[in-house]
Order: structure tokens, then sequence, then C-alpha cells
């Protein structure tokens, strides 16, 4: 170029640093021609108080500018789009703002107004210079850095070099800049700026004074963009905002980007955003996880295909999913959300109903699959069919038992019987010693069992058989007292209400294993144990999933006499047909259980108080002793109106009883807790019994 075509200063202005700059110009098109400025750089931030979700920075930054005590170099870091380098400018306009009346020094409240603000915002200061350091990371590049800084400032206080994604630099760049960085010229300030501070050398970080730009909070983002649409003077569904700033991800300048798209293409419902970002409705998210969660695979691939036809990508309906799984784990774990602001009401009222019945493990179960196909989704050659694989894959397990559910019925089921499906139990299923054994009832009556034990002294636990007639079970670790087969019951074993049948290991007649004789009702059932006590029949009636006559029998069933297998009841039923129903109800259960065996006679004598009553007089019990603790009579006396709720006791079963304890009749010689065993019993080795 030569000396003619150079450029001019604009007649009347003061130079090519004069006070006008284009920041002020109209950035409409219409005003004068200027071309249009994007919203992230027309609303960029020019001081502190202009950023938004960094408070910390902001409050250490003014309290070093009011002390003097600001660092000659900064390490400023944070993902993309947070304000590092908005931040870096506002520094040096801090530094090297000289006031209105041009007097002034450094200040956290920069004029924006003296020449110094105004070239350092129209990018053009000669002494804030910036580097992108993606585009040059070698040594040369670092070296020029150097050498303009052993020189005085031109026109600024302080000479400011700002230096973008600055891990990019290479080894050599870094260490030619380490002597510089720990000893600069006393007006010389370096503010570094990066998105992965994990590769920048510690050496390097050790000579900068480091602040973590955190990501602006989604409720923040949608006030701000808010704001601006208004500015701009278009109007947004708030559902729309979130949307937006849901996208954003904590960087305001990418949502910006998406809120420009939005006012140009005119999508101000959430419907039309939720097109331009390619999303699906966050309602139809919810609609799709439910129907997951159900099994209903068709349902669950047509509402994916309406998403697909709305233009949707099925891998990001994943991601979506996910957010989804997240949020109602995020409520199971802080249930005060659903009560909370911080969540849209959709969320709160429709992922407090999902929550309401669904436990930890399946969401997290749900979250592990949908994890692993979004690998599967990246790498198939067909997104859609990948991620419709992975959705019936969703549906199908979410039908299956959970971990803690199955292993509760594996241990409900006796030992011995059949499956549902008529399969026989996996090997390992059955008796935890080692040993097949079996449930049965001999005599006609009927067996329960106990876990074996070892036998005192150290020995293996010896066999278990039935008691001839219906009586309890010698576990292991029985003894010989006389011509008498003693057996110890487990102190801490209790029976619960409804005993289940536990694998036995069998006598032996003369070294043989006595083979019993299985008992089973037409249909294959297995004989549940004989009732032992009222609370027992009462549950026995509930696990046979007689629900209205369990309800009956808990609340309003007063044993006059239980004698098994005799029971007197009176039932408090006002209405004589009801009554008469629920004893009916009773014999038919038991006959099919225990056919001609029982007998079961009305009454209408007082008898004894139901499960209930005998429950609510436990708990008064619990609250009359928590009364009488002396922290809760001082808890009292300080606060008079405070009244004392639930207490709890988990040793209490389902009907808020204690567990009753195991009935044998044995004679005064015997202690209480050894139960008989069949006088016909042999042992292998009776030895070691003794």
């Amino acid at each position: 170029m030569s000396e003619e075509e150079i450029p001019l200063p604009p007649e009347g202005g003061t130079g090519f640093f004069s006070d006008t700059s284009p920041v002020e110009a109209d950035p409409s098109p219409e005003g004068s021609g200027t071309p249009y400025r994007v919203l992230a750089r027309k609303y960029r931030p020019r001081t502190f108080d202009d950023l938004i979700g960094q408070e910390s920075l902001v409050r250490i930054l003014r309290r070093a500018f009011a002390v003097g005590r600001v660092a000659h170099a900064f390490m400023l870091t944070g993902v993309r789009g947070v304000g590092k380098t908005t931040t870096a400018r506002i520094i040096a306009r801090a530094l090297n703002c000289t006031g209105v009346d041009g007097t002034g020094g450094p200040t956290a409240d920069p004029c924006g107004v003296c020449p110094n603000c105004k070239a350092i915002l129209a990018d053009r200061h000669p002494d804030v210079l910036e580097m992108d350091a993606a585009s040059r990371t070698g040594v040369d590049d670092v070296r020029e850095i150097i050498e303009a800084s052993r020189f005085r400032p031109m026109q600024a206080r302080m000479k400011v070099f700002v230096i973008d994604e600055v891990h990019m630099l290479s080894r050599n760049a870094f260490n030619a800049l380490l002597k510089t960085l720990e000893e600069p010229p006393a007006q010389v300030t370096f503010i570094f700026a990066t998105t992965e501070l994990r590769k920048v050398p510690v050496t390097v970080l050790s000579r900068c004074q480091r602040f973590d730009l955190q990501r602006v909070p989604q409720t923040m983002l949608a006030e701000h963009f808010a704001r601006i649409a208004r500015k701009e003077g278009a109007e947004l569904e708030e559902g729309a905002l979130a949307l937006i700033a849901r996208a954003a991800d904590g960087s305001v300048r990418d949502g910006l980007s998406l809120l420009d798209q939005a006012i140009a293409q005119g999508a101000s419902d959430t419907a039309s955003v939720a097109d331009m970002l390619g999303l699906a409705d966050r309602g139809m998210v919810f609609d799709l996880l439910e129907v997951a969660l159900h099994g209903q695979v068709a349902s669950v691939l047509e509402i994916a295909g309406r998403a697909y036809a709305r233009g949707a990508d099925l891998g990001v309906l994943l991601t979506d999913l996910m957010d989804v799984l997240h949020l109602l784990s995020r409520i199971k774990a802080l249930p005060e959300l659903r009560d909370g602001l911080e969540l849209p009401e959709m969320e709160r009222v429709r992922g407090g109903a999902i929550v309401d019945h669904v436990g930890v493990t399946v969401l997290g179960r749900a979250w592990q699959l949908l994890l692993k196909g979004l690998a599967e989704v990246d790498a198939a050659p067909d997104r859609r069919q990948a991620a419709e694989m992975v959705l019936i894959r969703l549906c199908h397990a979410s039908m299956l038992p959970t971990p803690d559910r199955l292993i509760r019925q594996l241990q409900e089921v006796p030992a011995g019987a059949a499956r549902t499906d008529g399969a026989p139990l996996p090997q390992g299923q059955v008796a935890s010693s080692g040993h097949q054994g079996a449930a049965f009832s001999a005599g006609g009556g009927s067996a329960s069992s106990s876990r074996p034990v070892p036998a005192q002294g150290g020995h293996d636990a010896g066999p278990s058989a039935s008691v001839q007639g219906g009586g309890p079970v010698a576990g292991a670790g029985a003894v010989r007292q006389g011509s008498t087969v003693l057996k110890p019951q487990l102190a801490e074993s209790v029976p619960e209400p409804v005993p289940a049948p536990q694998p036995l290991r069998l006598a032996t007649h003369n070294g043989t294993p006595v083979q019993p004789q299985e008992e089973q009702p037409s249909g294959g059932d297995i004989i549940p144990p004989m009732p032992r006590s009222w609370r027992e029949l009462v549950a026995l009636v509930g696990q046979q999933k007689e629900a209205r006559l369990h309800g009956t029998l808990r609340h309003l069933g007063h044993p006059v006499e239980f004698a098994p297998p005799r029971l007197v009841l009176r039932l408090a039923e006002k209405d004589g047909e009801q009554k008469r129903q629920a004893f009916r109800a009773l014999t038919g259960l038991l006959d099919r259980l225990y056919p001609g065996r029982w007998q079961v006679i009305a009454s209408e004598e007082q008898g004894e108080p139901t499960l209930d009553e005998q429950g609510a007089e436990v708990i008064a019990l619990h609250q009359d002793r928590a009364m009488q603790h002396p922290l809760v009579q001082a808890i009292m006396r300080r606060f008079p109106q405070a009244q004392i709720g639930e207490v709890r006791d988990h040793s209490l079963d389902d009907y808020g009883l204690p567990p009753e304890e195991p009935i044998v009749s044995l004679g005064e010689d015997v202690p209480p807790d050894f139960e008989f065993a069949p006088p016909d019993a042999d042992y292998s080795d009776e030895d070691e019994f003794y």
C-alpha cells in the first residue's frame, strides 16, 4: 500500500484514537446502515454489575480494587460463554479508567466515557493486546509479548495482555513465559482465559490469581433472556425461555445465540422453540417415561415416532429421558424440591407423581440402560433404529423385579416347591446349608421349620424332622435327653406372624434318609403351616390375597376362643348379611387350605380386642414411655405446645404388635426354648450330640 492509499483520520476528530466509537452507533439496520450486531455482542457486559451468576468473582475483584491489592496475573477458567474474555476486558478498563474528568485512578466501576474506556470497548486500544492461543501457539508468539512488555504503555496507565485459550500454548511457549510472568514489569498485567485448566502447567497456575467462573443457573438465564427479549420487542413464553436456558447449559453466549435465532424465526411459543432446537416437548418426554416404566412398548414406539416426525433426534430424546430420570432421582433424594420454586410446575407435579410409585432402584436401572444405549446410538448406522431398540429394552427391563424384591420372593418360596410357571426352582435356591430339604406335613398336620444352627461344642448341625401329627419341627443342634430329642430355638429368631416354610434336612432311619410323604391339595398348591395363634390366622388370610376378609378380621374380629382347629369368633359388624358373608368366606378359605379340619363358630361374647386395638395399645404404651424420658420432659417444658408424634418401633410386625413367642408345651422339667423331635428319628452319629 502506497502512502497515498493510507486513509487519513476523520476531519474534526482527534485522530485514530478519537472519542467516537462504533459502539455508540445505532445497531439497527434501518438506523444508519450499520450492520446488525448479534445479541451476544450487543448485550455484552461492560461493568462488573452487568455480569450475572458470578457474584463471588465480582465481590473479590471489587474488594481488591478498593484496597489496592490487584494482582499482576489472573487465570480465568470456566465453560464457554460464561464471560471469561468479557471479565478480562472489564478488568482492563478498571485498571486504565481515568474518570470523567481525566484524573481518576484504578476503580471497580469504570466510567465508560473516558478515552481509555471507549477505546477498550471498541477493541482498538494499543495497550490492551488480545492473543488467541489456539492459533498462535508457538514460542515466537510468546516472545513478541515478552518484548512488548518491556516498553511503557503508549496511552494507558497499564499494559494488559489477554491470552485466550491459554492451554493451547506449547510447552516451550509456557516455559518462555514463566520468568516474565513471575516478575513482570510494574506497568504490565496478564489475564489468561481457558476452558481446560488441567492442561495448564502448575508452574503457570502458581503465578496467577485464579478465578473459577460458574455456570449460570437456568432460572437466572431465563430471567436474563426475558429482559433482553423485551428490549428487542419480542415476547416469548415462559416455557420457550426455559427451553433456551436449558439448551444453553449455563452459557450466556450460547443462550443469547439461541434467543437471537428464536426472535429471527418468530418462534415465541414453546412448541416452536422446541422444533427449532430439535427437541421433544417436555410433556412428551414425561409421557414417554411413564409408558416405558409401565412396559407399554406400543405406546413408547408411537410417542417416539411422533417426536421423530417433528424433527427431533431420538438420540437427543434419550438424553432428555436421562435428564428427567436425574430430576426424579433428585426429587426422591430431596423431597423439599417438590415444594420449592426451583423447578417448573410441570416437573414438580408430574415428577412428584412418578416418584411416588417408583423406587430409586428402578430409576437407577433405567439410567444405566439409557447411558449404555446412548453409546450404541452413536455407534449404530441408523440412529433411529438404535434408539428404538434402547426404548424397547427399557420397557422390558421395567417389568423385571428389582434385586431386593427378587430376594424376598426367593425367600418366600417353599423349598422343593414349583414356580408359578410349573418349572422347578434353580439349583441353589433351597437349603442354605447346602442340602436339599423339603417342607411337608405328616399325619395330616402341618410342618414348620427353623433355621439350622451349629450344635453346642462346635459340631455340625444334625438332621431334623417334623413331628408326627403336625407338631413343631426339631431343627439342627438337637440334643438327646433320655428318650427325647430336644432342639434349642434360636434366641435371635422370632417367628413372623406367617412363618414361611423353610428347607429342612431330613431325619434318617438306620442311616437311610426318611422320605416324607408330601400332601398337596388339588391344583398342586403347597399347604401352608397350620396357624398357631389368632394373629397368624389373620396373617394367613392376608397372604392368600383375601383383602376384604383380611381387613374385616383385623379391624372387627374379636376372638373368643382359639384352639386349633377350633375357632370361636365375634365380628363387630352391624349388618348381619355382611357378618354372614365374612364367616362364609373364612370357612371356605380354611376348608380349601385344610379340608374338613377347622370348625368356625360365631359368638356374641365379648372376646379379646381386635388386632388394631391391641396395636393401638402398644403405640399408646410407647408414647407413655417416651413421655417419661427425661430428655422428652425437658423438651416439653421448653416447648409447652409441642406434641409427641408417632413413636416407631421397628421390632413390631405389620399389626403394630411385638413378635409372638414360639408355642411349645414340654412340661416343667424341659427348658422353654426346646421342642421335640420325632421319637423314631435316628442319627448317624449320636455321640456328637452329647
